[in-house]
C-alpha cells in the first residue's frame, strides 16, 4: 500500500504497520488510521496519519530515556485496546531548533497492540509526569551546576 507523506513523499508500507486509533488522538478525533514507520538508526519512529499527509508524530521508547518509567493501564483501557500479551509504549517526542532542549511527552504515552494492531493515547491521571520532560538529561545535567561546592 502506498501512503502520501509531507515529509517523506510517496512511502510504500505494510498492513502490519497500521494501527486503527477507535477514538482518534486527543485533538485529532478524526485521525484513526496511522502508520507506524521505523527509523533505521535508534529506537525511534513515526506515526504518519493515513488520511493527513502533514501529520505525523516522532516516537520513541520512553524507557530507554526514563529507566524508572511506569503507569498502570486500566482495565478499560487494556480491554478497549484487547491487550492479551503484547503491549507497545511510545512517547511523542517534540523537537526543538537545538535538538537538546527537545522533550518528550510522559504524561500521555501511545499505548500500541502490535496484535491487534490497535492503538491510544491514554492520558494518565494522578501522576507527576508532564508533556514536556527534557529528552536528554544528561546533557542537562551537564549544563546546570549543582549549586554545591566541596563535593
Amino acid at each position: 500500500m502506498r501512503i502520501e507523506t509531507s515529509s517523506w513523499g510517496n512511502l510504500e508500507i505494510t498492513e502490519e504497520q497500521i494501527y486503527h486509533f477507535n477514538k482518534g488522538l486527543p485533538g485529532f478525533d478524526e485521525e484513526t488510521e496511522f502508520a507506524l514507520i521505523s527509523l533505521q538508526e535508534g529506537t525511534f519512529s513515526y506515526m504518519q496519519s493515513l488520511k493527513e499527509p502533514a501529520l505525523a508524530f516522532l516516537l520513541t521508547e520512553p524507557f530507554d530515556y526514563y529507566s524508572d518509567y511506569e503507569f498502570e493501564l486500566s482495565p478499560s483501557d487494556m480491554e478497549e485496546l484487547e491487550i492479551k500479551e503484547q503491549v507497545l509504549v511510545r512517547c511523542i517526542i517534540t523537537l526543538k531548533e537545538s535538538i537538546e532542549e527537545s522533550t518528550i511527552n510522559l504524561l500521555a504515552p501511545v499505548i500500541l497492540n502490535p496484535e491487534k494492531q490497535l492503538g491510544k493515547q491514554v492520558v494518565l491521571h494522578n501522576t507527576s509526569y508532564q508533556t514536556r520532560h527534557p529528552l536528554w538529561i544528561e546533557e542537562l545535567q551537564e549544563k546546570e551546576p549543582s549549586g554545591k561546592e566541596g563535593e
